[in-house]
């Protein structure tokens, strides 16, 4: 399985992707994420977008969406994103303590954090409550993932 971030600019996220809030002013749009070669089995796609490097101790949760119907879409931008969640997929909440994607807002001064996109193709649906925690989402993921990929893109301010 592969995932591509495809409006990453040398590696990097743009602004318009940057969060709108805690100092930070950007679009807070979602980048155009693809994913190519899932299995055949595999009837549902999640994403979930983690910061390792945050300052918490526990890294930060900016995005958790689940039960993409793998049949009907190869992607996800800002331009799909509402026929996506029409579709029946679930977002959970982030460390932004709200659903939906919140783009990345580090602290000024510190070194470009990473990004990690991290794609899931599943088999089954998810039993996804929208108000689980993202780290409690990210472990159901994992046990029942068939194949994952992922990119790692950085921003720093």
């Amino acid at each position: 399985m592969n995932v591509e971030i495809n409006d990453g600019k040398n590696s990097y996220l743009q602004e318009k992707h940057v969060f709108n809030g805690f100092g930070c002013s950007g679009g807070n749009l979602i980048p155009e994420i693809s994913w190519s070669d899932i299995p055949e089995k595999a009837k549902y796609i999640s994403i979930t977008v983690y910061d390792p490097d945050a300052p918490t101790g526990g890294g930060w949760w900016h995005w958790v969406i689940t039960n993409i119907p793998a049949a009907i879409f190869k992607g996800i931008s800002a331009d799909n994103y509402a026929d996506v969640v029409k579709s029946g997929a679930i977002e959970s909440i982030t460390s932004f303590g709200q659903a939906g994607y919140g783009g990345p807002c580090p602290p000024e001064g510190y070194t470009p954090h990473r990004y990690v996109f991290k794609v899931y193709a599943l088999e089954n649906k998810l039993d996804a409550n929208p108000a689980a925690q993202p780290g409690l989402m990210g472990f159901q993921l994992n046990a029942q993932a068939i194949s994952t990929a992922t990119s790692t893109l950085l921003y720093g301010r």
